[in-house]
């Protein structure tokens, strides 16, 4: 089957991209570069260094591979900036997604003996769609409630893709991942606090807790996404799923959890929560193991073991 991964050198995609040229699948990146780096490009996989707000250019490139799949990842990622700038948090989330839904419109199809329609794969959030939820662990019927301009363009992006991929003749399925942590997880552009506090306390820098330490959040390791991408790509058609543990980890206990990991016994600063952050998050996987035969197999724990030990 020939897939085309949007953000493939990035953290997320590049595992997804992985998987797929594992399972045999032949695969093409398109990655502008800007957070994604040269290192995660699979060398199994085609190129193309694209910004998705470059509509011509997005189409040249279907236009060459002709793909049966799209997962779109490329995105602008973090909450905490997307309200500093909302401006360019749209342009990317939803303008670019629009670019890259009507260059697989309009791409013809491949030459390969894939059955059945083209389909459409996209990385959602549930950590921050969902806002704070009155109950938890939230399922796919938990009305969205974003408190960010970067979870509300994510709302966005799956209306416009549901439009889209009907009015095409397009199948999708939208992924709502939890927080998502593993190797290759940047430190920088508010990716979260895994790869922050590991850098930290792996270089002895004392970290920073905002908030009281007791903000919640639902971690899912980042093989363990890339599967629920491969399971997708014959199941779960014009499906919202999430992608998810139905655990809540608290700032202080992914704290804990990688200092006591690195030996690290100092205890951590303490500062004001920052605007835009749900406080309490979980989500139900129920629906991932019924559709797609999804569920998470590496606990917490053993993800950040093997996250600490990755070089």
């Amino acid at each position: 089957m020939k897939i085309l991964v949007t953000g493939g050198a990035g953290f997320i995609a590049s595992h997804v991209v992985d998987a797929y040229v594992s399972a045999g699948h032949k695969v093409t990146i398109i990655d502008d570069l800007s957070s994604g780096t040269r290192g995660n490009i699979n060398p199994r996989a085609n190129f193309y260094k694209a910004d998705i707000r470059n509509a011509s250019a997005l189409h040249k490139v279907f236009e060459n591979e002709r793909p049966d799949v799209v997962n779109h990842h490329a995105a602008f990622i973090s909450v905490t900036e997307s309200v500093k700038e909302p401006d360019k948090t749209f342009a990317i989330n939803v303008t670019g997604t629009l670019n890259v839904l009507l260059a697989f419109a309009a791409a013809k199809p491949s030459q390969t003996k894939s059955r059945g329609r083209k389909k459409f794969i996209f990385s959602s959030t549930g950590g921050a769609i969902y806002g704070n939820p009155k109950k938890l662990p939230a399922d796919e019927q938990t009305p969205p409630n974003p408190f960010s301009p970067y979870a509300l363009s994510k709302q966005i992006d799956e209306e416009v893709i549901r439009y889209f991929c009907r009015e095409n003749g397009v199948n999708h399925l939208i992924l709502r991942y939890a927080n998502v942590y593993g190797p290759r997880q940047k430190s920088q552009g508010g990716a979260g606090v895994v790869p922050i506090f590991t850098e930290q306390i792996g270089t002895g820098i004392r970290p920073t807790i905002f908030g009281d330490g007791t903000k919640t959040r639902d971690y899912v390791y980042v093989e363990d996404v890339a599967s629920a991408s491969v399971l997708g790509l014959k199941r779960g058609n014009n499906e919202t799923i999430n992608i998810a543990t139905a655990r809540e980890i608290s700032d202080y206990k992914v704290f804990r959890t990688i200092a006591d990991a690195f030996g690290y016994k100092t205890e951590p600063f303490y500062a004001p929560k920052r605007p835009g952050e749900v406080q309490r998050i979980s989500m139900s996987y129920a629906c991932a193991k019924k559709v797609l035969g999804w569920t998470p197999k590496v606990k917490f724990e053993d993800g950040i073991k093997k996250t600490v030990g990755a070089k």
